[in-house]
């Protein structure tokens, strides 16, 4: 787990001192990420700068960039390729190479000059890759399939320039900084940048199971995608065959991620996903003697740790609870975003933050349960999908539209986490649209007219694609036959990558951690993906083949528990203890003068919700996080003071 950042300049003549200070800076900005050693180097018209966070090898041998043994082949890599050993041996890599460490990224490098860009399709882990060839004289990037792991570029002063984090991008001299129009309207609906979009004009995202190919002075780079998941359900699969294969490569990919020179602990909500790897991990290591880690709310609707205390208590574990308050939360506002470089408004953010201050004394590693929801079927989503057929089926649409809608309307506003209320509404608007369309609204927070009333003079002659048209984009094109796999083909191409797997990595290197994820197993999906819908979700019994394989190993009450996920209760905090604050950073950013956003449809946002009308809780923290974004990163460089110091090298 590592950092990295590259330029590829037209030709060698390019390089300059002040190109040369530019690389410097993009990497010591991202130092966070790789405390253990640092390197750069130069290769002709390619530029590259590394930060390492030592797992594997802690020795020396590991410093990147590394070459291969006569300096043709470059790499800078961030991830960890857990069936590295396995792949060193199938591809005999040994007889024709001369090994300098014990590292998966020397098995990379050797790999890729064996099977050129066709090596990606053999690995099993996370990654973000940068190798130059100066044989081809190319340089090739790839992203790992699920999107743990981040890669950035732009093109800005005839050059190319790359990196894992977009602060490092923004050292690049005389780059203008510039909000994307675009990423904002997306960024209301979704509450994070979806997409290649980033929320700057000109820098996008590699889409994850992609490659590029960019060879200097010859224009936009070649996108190729190397991984995709070819839903095709087999009709004579068994109930005890998808239990048994789904359980077996589960444990599998938990044994293979906890292979490391440095302690490895545990994320443990007290739900499902993260509970079954807490036991896995302990039946693999066969004792408990490992660090899992917790968070505790007042607010009890969104409290699970008595569940984490629990699946702790069982086995034995170090356990450690961590207090999320809304004073820890003040204290993180607006700094916690510098990490992150986007406007980002999914809740957990900061409660993963507070855990990985807690970890970082006693663990290098955590696993995570990210990516259960999306192989399991396990968000309500998933539920409403099956009820809205039959709740359409069952009550004509007249109905439904003037009768039911409107008395699921009077029932009062509630913050509690996923209450009645807030479902009901949901589910009786979203059950009227196309089926991705309904899986969008269900997700959505400001979309149409709420949407459009806080939007800014700026959007009067802009038009962009409906921020729909994301999930009904990969809805049409995904192989899936049944609705269900193309909404779990939604959630596993955009919402994890783009939302969840922001916060895992962001939140844990800032801190110097690595979080592991064992549920995105290449092999592991692939197989999920041939269980049918029957076995997959019976009725309306999410994550139906985890919740048995976990019976007689998890507690009953770990088992029977319903879905909270994590999240602050930052509705009920607006109308108290972070009213002023949150009041005093809307009402004062810069960005309301900017023609992006209308101070007045803030406002009747913040009154209704201070009222009681509506709960705009997840809208105002969207609005509240971008408006500190803007004030950060695009009238100041505010968000250099906030990086946390990389920690010493160990």
């Amino acid at each position: 787990m590592c950092g990295f950042a590259g330029i590829l300049l037209e030709s060698a003549g390019q390089r300059s001192v002040a190109i040369e200070s530019a690389l410097g800076r993009m990497g010591s900005v991202i130092a966070h990420r790789g405390p253990d050693d640092s390197g750069t180097e130069w290769c002709g018209p390619c530029g590259m700068a590394h930060r390492r966070l030592s797992i594997i090898d802690l020795s020396a041998a590991g410093h990147q960039p590394m070459s291969n043994e006569d300096g043709s082949v470059w790499i800078s890599y961030n991830g960890e390729v857990y069936n590295f050993l396995e792949l060193r041996r199938r591809f005999s890599l040994d007889s024709g190479h001369v090994f300098r460490s014990r590292t998966d990224t020397e098995v990379l490098i050797h790999l890729y000059e064996e099977l050129g860009s066709a090596f990606l399709e053999h690995l099993n882990g996370m990654f973000a890759i940068a190798i130059w060839d100066a044989r081809k004289s190319t340089l090739f990037l790839a992203r790992d399939p699920f999107g743990i792991k981040p890669l950035f570029c732009m093109e800005h002063g005839g050059a190319f320039w790359f990196a894992s984090e977009i602060k490092s991008l923004l050292q690049a001299p005389g780059l203008k900084r510039e909000p994307s129009a675009e990423a904002l309207c997306q960024y209301l609906a979704f509450d994070y940048v979806p997409g290649t979009l980033t929320p700057f004009s000109g820098i996008t995202e590699l889409p994850p199971g992609y490659s590029m190919e960019h060879r200097p002075g010859a224009g936009e780079g070649i996108l190729r995608r190397f991984f995709s998941l070819d839903y095709r359900p087999d009709p004579a699969m068994d109930g005890e065959t998808a239990l048994r294969e789904s359980a077996r490569i589960l444990r599998e990919s938990v044994s293979r991620q906890l292979v490391s020179d440095v302690p490895v602990g545990v994320m443990l909500s007290g739900g499902m996903d993260s509970s079954a790897l807490t036991v896995l991990m302990a039946e693999a290591r066969g004792d408990a003697g490992f660090h899992t880690f917790s968070l505790t709310f007042s607010e009890k609707s969104f409290d699970e740790s008595p569940f984490a205390r629990m699946v702790s208590d069982s086995l034995g574990t170090e356990h450690h609870e961590i207090a999320v308050t809304p004073e820890k939360a003040a204290a993180l506002l607006p700094g916690y975003l510098a990490h992150i470089d986007e406007p980002y408004a999914d809740g957990s953010a900061i409660p993963t933050w507070l855990l990985a201050a807690e970890a970082e004394a006693f663990v290098t590693v955590l696993l995570s349960g990210e990516g259960g929801d999306e192989l399991f079927a396990g968000y309500d989503t998933h539920a409403a999908l099956k009820a809205r057929r039959l709740y359409r089926s069952l009550i004509p649409g007249f109905l439904r539209r003037g009768v039911v809608s409107p008395l699921v309307h009077l029932l009062p506003v509630s913050h509690k986490k996923l209450s009645f209320e807030f479902k009901a509404k949901r589910f009786t608007e979203g059950a009227e649209l196309g089926v991705p369309e309904s899986h969008f609204f269900w997700r959505a927070v400001l979309i149409g007219a709420d949407r459009d009333r806080v939007l800014g003079e700026a959007f009067r002659d802009l038009t962009f694609p409906p921020p729909e048209s994301f999930f009904r984009g990969i809805y049409d094109s995904c192989s899936a036959r049944t609705d269900l796999q193309r909404i779990l083909c939604i959630d596993s191409s955009c919402h994890l990558p783009h939302d969840l797997m922001i916060k895992n990595d962001r939140m844990t290197m800032a801190h110097s951690l690595e979080a592991r994820v064992p549920f995105t197993d290449a092999e592991l999906f692939r197989f999920l993906a041939t269980v049918p819908d029957r076995l997959k979700l019976p009725g309306l019994r999410k994550k139906h083949l985890l919740r048995t394989a976990m019976r007689g190993v998890l507690p009953p009450k770990v088992l029977s528990k319903k879905k909270v996920g994590l999240e602050m209760p930052y509705s009920s905090w607006f109308r108290g203890p972070l009213k002023e604050l949150a009041g005093d950073m809307l009402r004062g950013s810069a960005v309301l003068s900017s023609g992006l956003l209308d101070p007045a449809g803030i406002s009747m946002l913040w009154d209704e919700h201070q009222r009681m009308q509506r709960d705009n809780g997840r809208a105002l923290w969207g609005l509240l996080n971008y408006a500190m974004w803007y004030d950060m990163y695009i009238t100041s460089e505010g968000y250099l003071s906030h990086i946390r110091p990389a920690r010493a090298a160990v």
